[in-house]
């Protein structure tokens, strides 16, 4: 049995095909895996790193803006998707995988495509409520369709072999809260923020604990991922306390969790898997400049269901949106059922369900 997994740019994309591949590993043994991306994204450094093999295509997206500069680099993207769709053609017919999985990014479309035209079979799973350009485009060809939001399927022509399966997301193991927190230096007896925005950061997330830390502190510990971008400016800031840390980066997320009573984070569909898989209430702040808006989209998935409250970026430091903040770290009965609400919509199994999906369009029997 052999795979090809198409998708990058973004860890996003990149982290729930290496999951798929992973357990795929787990469950068939001997199973040839093989990872298409570019150059430019992630997948470039994670996937030799994690010991697979990589076929880089050059592939670019389209410039959403209509001056004439971005018409004239359109005429290159679609050079390069032409170009890119013959050499995932070579692909595909060189190495015949039994399936081709597509995650999204820009590389996902030729692959995608390529393999359809030479009738291989496709799965395409879609992280986001609102799916991506390339699932729209290509779903009513693919064998099946993945989704992690039910909401996803109302903007998909096909209905028939499209399924929920979830986002494959990384796996903590939780302990005891008041251990966490010490290990972070906080105080141990008090409901702890955890702030994050990406490893880079957030800065309208950051800009607005900022200017509000004092009145968050007053009712919880705040344990703040700046990203690398605004460390030194908010620890210049800031002065470490039992009530207050501040770091560039958490490396161990699991303990960070375990510590955490809310979350304040962007709406990736990534961070969304995490928070519902273990049942974290959250205010999510969608980024506004994601692409097709998808993170509004799922920030309202979740706020529709009662997992998640909402605050637009650009309300994010008003009285209001500090008040909403300051409510939910008073109201622990609230944030029980905000958790309760969250964890109804995880799938922690999902890289099974997904690797079960694959070995049964390739029609290979599960290993031992």
């Amino acid at each position: 049995m052999k795979v090809l997994f198409a998708g990058g740019g973004t860890g996003g994309h990149l982290y729930p095909a290496v999951a798929m591949a992973q357990e795929l590993q787990r469950m068939v043994p001997g199973v040839g895996i093989l990872f298409a991306g570019t150059s430019r994204g992630i997948e470039a450094r994670e996937i030799p790193r994690l010991g697979y093999r990589l076929h880089l295509l050059e592939v670019r997206g389209l410039k959403r803006g209509r001056s004439l500069k971005d018409m004239a680099s359109n005429i290159g993207v679609v050079a390069d998707f032409i170009g890119a769709l013959a050499g995932a053609v070579a692909l595909v017919g060189k190495e015949r995988p039994d399936v081709v999985v597509g995650t999204g990014g820009f590389v996902s479309a030729p692959v995608l495509f390529a393999a359809q035209l030479l009738g291989r079979k496709t799965l395409i799973q879609e992280q986001n409520a609102f799916p991506g350009v390339t699932t729209r485009l290509l779903s009513a060809l693919a064998s099946e369709v993945q989704l992690s939001f039910e909401e996803a399927g109302r903007y998909l022509p096909k209905k028939k072999g499209v399924m929920i399966s979830g986002n494959p997301a990384r796996s903590f193991e939780l302990v005891d809260a008041a251990a966490a927190r010490e290990h972070f230096g906080l105080d141990p007896s008090r409901p702890t923020l955890l702030v994050f925005g990406g490893s880079r950061g957030a800065r309208s997330i950051n800009n607005a604990v900022l200017r509000n830390r004092e009145l968050f502190g007053r009712a919880a510990n705040i344990l703040w991922q700046t990203g690398s971008l605004d460390f030194e400016r908010i620890s210049d800031a800031c002065t470490p306390s039992r009530h207050l840390q501040v770091v560039p980066y958490i490396e161990n997320m699991g303990i960070a969790y375990s510590a955490t009573d809310l979350v304040l984070c962007r709406a990736g569909a990534s961070s969304i898997a995490e928070l519902t898989n273990l049942g974290k209430p959250s205010v999510l702040v969608p980024y506004p400049f994601a692409t097709g808006d998808h993170q509004r989209h799922n920030a309202r998935s979740l706020l529709h269901s009662g997992a998640a409250a909402v605050i637009e970026d650009s309300v994010l430091e008003s009285p209001e949106s500090a008040a909403t903040i300051m409510e939910l770290l008073h109201d622990s009965t609230g944030r029980s059922a905000m958790g309760k609400a969250a964890r109804a919509l995880g799938v922690p199994d999902a890289a099974h369900r997904l690797a079960l999906r694959i070995i049964s369009l390739a029609g290979t029997k599960q290993g031992s």
